[in-house]
Protein backbone atom coordinates (compact mmCIF):
# COMPACT_ATOMS: atom_id res chain seq x y z
CA UNK A 1 0.00 0.00 0.00
CA UNK A 2 1.31 3.43 -0.94
CA UNK A 3 2.23 5.73 1.95
CA UNK A 4 -0.21 8.60 1.34
CA UNK A 5 1.58 10.82 3.81
CA UNK A 6 4.69 10.68 1.62
CA UNK A 7 2.56 11.40 -1.42
CA UNK A 8 1.10 14.41 0.33
CA UNK A 9 4.62 15.70 1.00
CA UNK A 10 5.44 15.12 -2.66
CA UNK A 11 2.33 17.08 -3.65
CA UNK A 12 3.02 19.96 -1.31
CA UNK A 13 2.84 23.48 -2.73
CA UNK A 14 6.60 23.71 -2.70
CA UNK A 15 7.05 20.69 -4.94
CA UNK A 16 8.03 21.64 -8.49
CA UNK A 17 6.35 18.64 -10.14
CA UNK A 18 4.15 16.63 -7.75
CA UNK A 19 2.96 14.26 -10.48
CA UNK A 20 6.56 13.24 -11.16
CA UNK A 21 6.80 11.85 -7.63
CA UNK A 22 3.72 9.74 -8.21
CA UNK A 23 5.00 8.57 -11.60
CA UNK A 24 8.24 7.43 -10.02
CA UNK A 25 6.41 5.40 -7.38
CA UNK A 26 4.06 3.74 -9.88
CA UNK A 27 6.27 3.57 -12.97
CA UNK A 28 5.73 -0.18 -13.45
CA UNK A 29 1.96 0.25 -13.35
CA UNK A 30 2.07 3.14 -15.81
CA UNK A 31 4.38 1.33 -18.22
CA UNK A 32 2.28 -1.83 -18.30
CA UNK A 33 -1.07 -0.10 -18.67
CA UNK A 34 -2.70 -0.27 -22.08
CA UNK A 35 -4.83 2.82 -21.39
CA UNK A 36 -5.33 5.47 -18.69
CA UNK A 37 -8.24 3.50 -17.23
CA UNK A 38 -5.93 0.78 -15.96
CA UNK A 39 -3.74 3.40 -14.31
CA UNK A 40 -6.81 4.91 -12.63
CA UNK A 41 -7.89 1.51 -11.34
CA UNK A 42 -4.37 0.77 -10.14
CA UNK A 43 -4.14 4.08 -8.31
CA UNK A 44 -7.42 3.36 -6.55
CA UNK A 45 -6.09 -0.06 -5.56
CA UNK A 46 -3.17 1.74 -3.90
CA UNK A 47 -5.51 3.96 -1.89
CA UNK A 48 -5.49 7.09 -4.05
CA UNK A 49 -8.93 8.73 -4.19
CA UNK A 50 -10.37 11.76 -5.97
CA UNK A 51 -9.54 13.82 -2.90
CA UNK A 52 -5.92 12.70 -3.08
CA UNK A 53 -5.85 13.54 -6.81
CA UNK A 54 -6.86 17.10 -5.96
CA UNK A 55 -3.57 17.46 -4.07
CA UNK A 56 -1.84 16.65 -7.35
CA UNK A 57 -3.75 19.50 -9.03
CA UNK A 58 -6.26 17.22 -10.78
CA UNK A 59 -10.03 17.12 -10.41
CA UNK A 60 -10.17 13.31 -10.07
CA UNK A 61 -8.18 10.08 -10.34
CA UNK A 62 -9.10 9.64 -14.01
CA UNK A 63 -7.61 13.00 -14.96
CA UNK A 64 -4.48 12.22 -12.98
CA UNK A 65 -4.20 8.84 -14.69
CA UNK A 66 -4.43 10.46 -18.11
CA UNK A 67 -1.43 12.66 -17.34
CA UNK A 68 0.56 9.71 -15.97
CA UNK A 69 -0.25 7.70 -19.08
CA UNK A 70 0.81 10.55 -21.35
CA UNK A 71 4.11 11.00 -19.56
CA UNK A 72 5.28 7.40 -19.96
CA UNK A 73 7.22 6.83 -23.24
CA UNK A 74 5.87 3.94 -25.35
CA UNK A 75 8.49 2.86 -27.86
CA UNK A 76 6.78 -0.45 -28.60
CA UNK A 77 3.73 1.10 -30.28
CA UNK A 78 5.04 0.41 -33.80
CA UNK A 79 5.69 -3.26 -33.09
CA UNK A 80 2.27 -3.56 -31.49
CA UNK A 81 0.61 -2.12 -34.60
CA UNK A 82 2.48 -4.58 -36.82
CA UNK A 83 1.16 -7.54 -34.82
CA UNK A 84 -2.38 -6.17 -34.52
CA UNK A 85 -3.83 -8.26 -37.36
CA UNK A 86 -2.63 -11.67 -36.08
CA UNK A 87 -3.77 -10.67 -32.58
CA UNK A 88 -7.24 -9.86 -33.86
CA UNK A 89 -7.41 -13.22 -35.63
CA UNK A 90 -6.43 -14.98 -32.40
CA UNK A 91 -9.04 -12.97 -30.50
CA UNK A 92 -11.73 -14.12 -32.93
CA UNK A 93 -10.76 -17.76 -32.44
CA UNK A 94 -10.80 -17.35 -28.68
CA UNK A 95 -14.20 -15.67 -28.88
CA UNK A 96 -15.63 -18.66 -30.75
CA UNK A 97 -14.19 -21.00 -28.12
CA UNK A 98 -15.61 -18.90 -25.30
CA UNK A 99 -19.00 -18.87 -27.03
CA UNK A 100 -19.26 -22.61 -27.68
CA UNK A 101 -17.21 -24.28 -24.94
CA UNK A 102 -19.66 -23.41 -22.09
CA UNK A 103 -22.30 -25.47 -23.90
CA UNK A 104 -20.25 -28.64 -23.45
CA UNK A 105 -20.98 -29.42 -19.75
CA UNK A 106 -24.74 -29.27 -20.19
CA UNK A 107 -24.60 -31.31 -23.40
CA UNK A 108 -22.53 -34.06 -21.79
CA UNK A 109 -24.73 -34.04 -18.68
CA UNK A 110 -27.84 -34.51 -20.84
CA UNK A 111 -26.11 -37.37 -22.69
CA UNK A 112 -25.14 -38.97 -19.38
CA UNK A 113 -28.71 -38.79 -18.08
CA UNK A 114 -30.00 -40.38 -21.27
CA UNK A 115 -27.47 -43.18 -20.79
CA UNK A 116 -28.63 -43.63 -17.19
CA UNK A 117 -32.25 -43.91 -18.31
CA UNK A 118 -31.39 -46.67 -20.81
CA UNK A 119 -29.14 -48.80 -18.61
CA UNK A 120 -29.78 -51.05 -15.62
CA UNK A 121 -27.84 -52.75 -12.86
CA UNK A 122 -24.07 -52.53 -13.00
CA UNK A 123 -24.12 -50.87 -16.41
CA UNK A 124 -25.94 -47.94 -14.85
CA UNK A 125 -23.14 -47.57 -12.32
CA UNK A 126 -20.57 -47.48 -15.12
CA UNK A 127 -22.65 -44.94 -17.05
CA UNK A 128 -22.95 -42.74 -13.96
CA UNK A 129 -19.19 -42.85 -13.31
CA UNK A 130 -18.37 -42.07 -16.93
CA UNK A 131 -20.89 -39.22 -16.94
CA UNK A 132 -19.44 -37.66 -13.78
CA UNK A 133 -15.91 -37.76 -15.19
CA UNK A 134 -16.97 -36.36 -18.56
CA UNK A 135 -18.99 -33.50 -17.05
CA UNK A 136 -16.21 -32.66 -14.58
CA UNK A 137 -13.64 -32.44 -17.39
CA UNK A 138 -16.01 -30.36 -19.50
CA UNK A 139 -16.61 -27.97 -16.60
CA UNK A 140 -12.90 -27.61 -16.04
CA UNK A 141 -12.33 -26.84 -19.71
CA UNK A 142 -15.23 -24.36 -19.87
CA UNK A 143 -14.13 -22.48 -16.76
CA UNK A 144 -10.49 -22.19 -17.81
CA UNK A 145 -11.33 -19.77 -20.63
CA UNK A 146 -13.45 -16.70 -20.96
CA UNK A 147 -14.79 -14.26 -18.39
CA UNK A 148 -15.21 -16.92 -15.68
CA UNK A 149 -11.61 -18.14 -15.92
CA UNK A 150 -9.47 -17.63 -12.84
CA UNK A 151 -6.12 -15.84 -13.25
CA UNK A 152 -3.13 -17.85 -12.05
CA UNK A 153 -2.57 -15.56 -9.08
CA UNK A 154 -6.19 -15.99 -7.98
CA UNK A 155 -6.45 -19.72 -8.64
CA UNK A 156 -3.72 -20.43 -6.09
CA UNK A 157 -5.77 -18.66 -3.39
CA UNK A 158 -9.17 -20.04 -4.32
CA UNK A 159 -9.97 -23.28 -2.51
CA UNK A 160 -13.70 -23.56 -3.09
CA UNK A 161 -13.86 -26.67 -5.26
CA UNK A 162 -14.57 -29.11 -2.44
CA UNK A 163 -17.37 -26.94 -1.01
CA UNK A 164 -18.97 -26.54 -4.43
CA UNK A 165 -18.91 -30.33 -4.84
CA UNK A 166 -20.68 -30.72 -1.50
CA UNK A 167 -23.36 -28.26 -2.58
CA UNK A 168 -23.88 -30.06 -5.89
CA UNK A 169 -24.07 -33.45 -4.17
CA UNK A 170 -26.66 -32.08 -1.76
CA UNK A 171 -28.67 -30.67 -4.67
CA UNK A 172 -28.85 -34.21 -6.09
CA UNK A 173 -29.16 -36.31 -2.92
CA UNK A 174 -29.85 -33.97 -0.01
CA UNK A 175 -33.59 -33.38 -0.23
CA UNK A 176 -34.31 -37.08 -0.73
CA UNK A 177 -32.07 -38.05 2.17
CA UNK A 178 -33.63 -35.49 4.49
CA UNK A 179 -37.19 -36.50 3.62
CA UNK A 180 -36.36 -40.17 4.13
CA UNK A 181 -34.45 -39.50 7.34
CA UNK A 182 -37.36 -37.61 8.88
CA UNK A 183 -39.60 -40.57 7.98
CA UNK A 184 -37.25 -43.01 9.73
CA UNK A 185 -35.07 -44.22 6.85
CA UNK A 186 -33.21 -44.73 4.67
CA UNK A 187 -32.99 -48.47 4.48
CA UNK A 188 -30.59 -48.59 1.55
CA UNK A 189 -28.36 -46.63 -0.79
CA UNK A 190 -29.72 -44.48 -3.63
CA UNK A 191 -30.44 -46.40 -6.82
CA UNK A 192 -30.35 -43.39 -9.16
CA UNK A 193 -34.12 -43.03 -9.42
CA UNK A 194 -36.59 -40.53 -8.03
CA UNK A 195 -38.90 -43.23 -6.69
CA UNK A 196 -36.43 -45.30 -4.69
CA UNK A 197 -35.93 -45.53 -0.96
CA UNK A 198 -33.43 -42.68 -1.22
CA UNK A 199 -34.80 -40.41 -4.01
CA UNK A 200 -32.33 -38.75 -6.38
CA UNK A 201 -33.03 -35.38 -8.05
CA UNK A 202 -31.23 -35.07 -11.38
CA UNK A 203 -33.07 -32.01 -12.73
CA UNK A 204 -30.99 -29.56 -10.61
CA UNK A 205 -27.74 -31.04 -11.87
CA UNK A 206 -28.82 -30.82 -15.51
CA UNK A 207 -30.10 -27.27 -15.10
CA UNK A 208 -26.90 -26.10 -13.36
CA UNK A 209 -24.60 -27.61 -15.98
CA UNK A 210 -26.70 -26.10 -18.75
CA UNK A 211 -26.49 -22.78 -16.88
CA UNK A 212 -22.72 -22.67 -17.35
CA UNK A 213 -23.33 -21.16 -20.79
CA UNK A 214 -25.58 -18.26 -19.71
CA UNK A 215 -23.36 -17.69 -16.68
CA UNK A 216 -20.31 -17.29 -18.93
CA UNK A 217 -22.10 -15.05 -21.40
CA UNK A 218 -23.68 -12.94 -18.64
CA UNK A 219 -20.33 -12.51 -16.91
CA UNK A 220 -18.87 -11.39 -20.24
CA UNK A 221 -21.63 -8.80 -20.62
CA UNK A 222 -21.00 -7.54 -17.11
CA UNK A 223 -17.26 -7.18 -17.70
CA UNK A 224 -17.82 -5.40 -21.03
CA UNK A 225 -20.36 -2.95 -19.65
CA UNK A 226 -18.28 -2.33 -16.52
CA UNK A 227 -15.34 -1.48 -18.74
CA UNK A 228 -17.48 0.93 -20.73
CA UNK A 229 -18.72 2.55 -17.53
CA UNK A 230 -15.12 2.90 -16.44
CA UNK A 231 -14.30 4.67 -19.69
CA UNK A 232 -17.29 7.02 -19.41
CA UNK A 233 -16.91 7.84 -15.70
CA UNK A 234 -15.05 10.89 -14.48
CA UNK A 235 -14.74 9.89 -10.85
CA UNK A 236 -14.58 6.86 -8.60
CA UNK A 237 -17.96 7.56 -6.98
CA UNK A 238 -19.50 8.11 -10.40
CA UNK A 239 -18.19 4.74 -11.57
CA UNK A 240 -19.44 2.96 -8.44
CA UNK A 241 -22.93 4.41 -8.84
CA UNK A 242 -23.11 3.43 -12.51
CA UNK A 243 -21.73 -0.11 -12.24
CA UNK A 244 -23.98 -1.37 -9.42
CA UNK A 245 -27.10 -1.49 -11.63
CA UNK A 246 -25.04 -3.35 -14.23
CA UNK A 247 -24.09 -5.97 -11.64
CA UNK A 248 -27.66 -6.38 -10.41
CA UNK A 249 -28.88 -6.58 -13.99
CA UNK A 250 -26.34 -9.31 -14.78
CA UNK A 251 -27.45 -11.34 -11.75
CA UNK A 252 -31.12 -10.87 -12.68
CA UNK A 253 -30.41 -11.91 -16.28
CA UNK A 254 -28.64 -15.06 -15.13
CA UNK A 255 -31.44 -15.83 -12.67
CA UNK A 256 -34.01 -15.56 -15.44
CA UNK A 257 -31.98 -17.84 -17.71
CA UNK A 258 -31.55 -20.39 -14.93
CA UNK A 259 -35.28 -20.33 -14.13
CA UNK A 260 -36.04 -21.01 -17.80
CA UNK A 261 -33.59 -23.92 -17.87
CA UNK A 262 -35.04 -25.45 -14.69
CA UNK A 263 -38.55 -25.18 -16.10
CA UNK A 264 -37.33 -26.77 -19.35
CA UNK A 265 -35.53 -29.66 -17.64
CA UNK A 266 -38.19 -30.55 -15.07
CA UNK A 267 -40.78 -32.19 -17.40
CA UNK A 268 -38.20 -34.44 -19.06
CA UNK A 269 -37.02 -35.76 -15.68
CA UNK A 270 -40.46 -36.03 -14.07
CA UNK A 271 -39.47 -33.34 -11.60
CA UNK A 272 -41.57 -30.63 -10.04
CA UNK A 273 -41.85 -27.01 -11.22
CA UNK A 274 -39.11 -24.41 -10.89
CA UNK A 275 -37.33 -25.06 -7.59
CA UNK A 276 -36.30 -22.00 -5.53
CA UNK A 277 -33.48 -24.13 -4.10
CA UNK A 278 -31.86 -24.56 -7.52
CA UNK A 279 -32.25 -20.86 -8.28
CA UNK A 280 -30.67 -19.90 -4.94
CA UNK A 281 -27.78 -22.32 -5.47
CA UNK A 282 -27.21 -21.09 -9.02
CA UNK A 283 -27.08 -17.43 -7.97
CA UNK A 284 -24.79 -18.31 -5.07
CA UNK A 285 -22.32 -20.06 -7.37
CA UNK A 286 -22.53 -17.32 -10.01
CA UNK A 287 -21.85 -14.42 -7.63
CA UNK A 288 -19.13 -16.39 -5.85
CA UNK A 289 -17.40 -17.01 -9.19
CA UNK A 290 -17.66 -13.35 -10.20
CA UNK A 291 -16.03 -12.28 -6.95
CA UNK A 292 -13.31 -14.90 -7.22
CA UNK A 293 -12.50 -13.97 -10.81
CA UNK A 294 -11.95 -10.38 -9.69
CA UNK A 295 -9.57 -11.46 -6.94
CA UNK A 296 -11.94 -11.40 -3.95
CA UNK A 297 -11.50 -14.98 -2.78
CA UNK A 298 -12.01 -14.87 0.97
CA UNK A 299 -15.73 -14.04 1.13
CA UNK A 300 -16.77 -16.68 -1.46
CA UNK A 301 -14.67 -19.32 0.27
CA UNK A 302 -16.14 -18.58 3.70
CA UNK A 303 -19.75 -18.33 2.49
CA UNK A 304 -19.56 -21.50 0.40
CA UNK A 305 -18.01 -23.35 3.33
CA UNK A 306 -20.70 -22.17 5.78
CA UNK A 307 -23.47 -23.00 3.31
CA UNK A 308 -22.16 -26.51 2.71
CA UNK A 309 -21.67 -27.16 6.42
CA UNK A 310 -25.19 -25.93 7.21
CA UNK A 311 -26.69 -28.25 4.61
CA UNK A 312 -24.73 -31.25 5.85
CA UNK A 313 -25.76 -30.53 9.44
CA UNK A 314 -29.47 -30.61 8.56
CA UNK A 315 -29.74 -34.40 7.94
CA UNK A 316 -26.94 -35.02 10.44
CA UNK A 317 -29.05 -33.60 13.27
CA UNK A 318 -31.94 -35.87 12.26
CA UNK A 319 -29.71 -38.93 12.50
CA UNK A 320 -28.11 -37.69 15.73
CA UNK A 321 -31.56 -37.31 17.26
CA UNK A 322 -31.94 -41.09 17.17
CA UNK A 323 -29.34 -41.39 19.92
CA UNK A 324 -30.68 -41.67 23.47
CA UNK A 325 -31.41 -38.28 25.00
CA UNK A 326 -30.75 -36.35 21.76
CA UNK A 327 -34.27 -36.13 20.35
CA UNK A 328 -34.33 -32.33 20.64
CA UNK A 329 -31.51 -31.95 18.10
CA UNK A 330 -33.75 -32.59 15.13
CA UNK A 331 -36.65 -30.39 16.27
CA UNK A 332 -35.71 -27.29 14.20
CA UNK A 333 -35.08 -29.27 11.00
CA UNK A 334 -38.19 -31.40 11.40
CA UNK A 335 -40.34 -28.32 12.04
CA UNK A 336 -38.91 -26.59 8.97
CA UNK A 337 -39.39 -29.70 6.84
CA UNK A 338 -42.93 -30.18 8.03
CA UNK A 339 -43.81 -26.56 7.26
CA UNK A 340 -42.11 -26.09 3.87
CA UNK A 341 -40.67 -29.43 2.79
CA UNK A 342 -37.02 -30.57 2.69
CA UNK A 343 -36.16 -28.02 -0.01
CA UNK A 344 -36.53 -25.28 2.61
CA UNK A 345 -33.05 -26.12 3.90
CA UNK A 346 -31.17 -25.33 0.66
CA UNK A 347 -33.48 -22.39 -0.05
CA UNK A 348 -32.59 -20.77 3.28
CA UNK A 349 -28.89 -21.64 3.30
CA UNK A 350 -28.15 -20.90 -0.36
CA UNK A 351 -30.45 -17.88 -0.38
CA UNK A 352 -28.75 -16.35 2.65
CA UNK A 353 -25.32 -17.05 1.18
CA UNK A 354 -26.25 -15.61 -2.21
CA UNK A 355 -27.71 -12.47 -0.67
CA UNK A 356 -24.64 -11.96 1.51
CA UNK A 357 -22.28 -12.33 -1.44
CA UNK A 358 -24.43 -10.07 -3.61
CA UNK A 359 -24.29 -7.29 -1.02
CA UNK A 360 -20.54 -7.80 -0.77
CA UNK A 361 -20.19 -7.78 -4.56
CA UNK A 362 -22.18 -4.57 -4.90
CA UNK A 363 -19.47 -2.91 -2.82
CA UNK A 364 -16.31 -4.59 -4.04
CA UNK A 365 -17.09 -4.93 -7.76
CA UNK A 366 -18.14 -1.27 -7.83
CA UNK A 367 -14.50 -0.27 -7.36
CA UNK A 368 -12.45 0.62 -10.39
CA UNK A 369 -9.57 -1.42 -8.99
CA UNK A 370 -11.73 -4.56 -9.12
CA UNK A 371 -11.60 -4.44 -12.91
CA UNK A 372 -7.83 -4.24 -13.07
CA UNK A 373 -6.07 -7.02 -14.93
CA UNK A 374 -4.17 -9.33 -12.51
CA UNK A 375 -0.77 -8.39 -13.90
CA UNK A 376 -1.65 -4.71 -13.44
CA UNK A 377 -2.66 -5.05 -9.83
CA UNK A 378 0.87 -5.25 -8.51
Amino acid sequence: MTDLSELDRGAAPGAADPVKVLLHRHRELCERAVDPLEIAAGLEAHGITDRTAARFRHRDVFSLAEELYARVPRGADTAADASAAPAREGDRRRSVAVLLLPLLPGTLCAAALIALARTHGQNRLYAAAAGVVAVALALRAALRRGPLALPDAVASRSATGSWICWLLVYAVLGDGLLRTAVAGGPDGLPDGTAGGDWPVALAPLLALTLAVAPATWTAGLFLTHARRKLAASRGLEDFAASVRPVLLGAVALFLGALAALVALCAPFLDAGPVSPAVLALGVLLFVARLLTVHGFTRAPRVILMLTAVAQVLAPATVFAARLPGCAALSAPVEALTAASGPSAVPVLTCGAGALTLLVHASRTLARASAHLRPEQAR
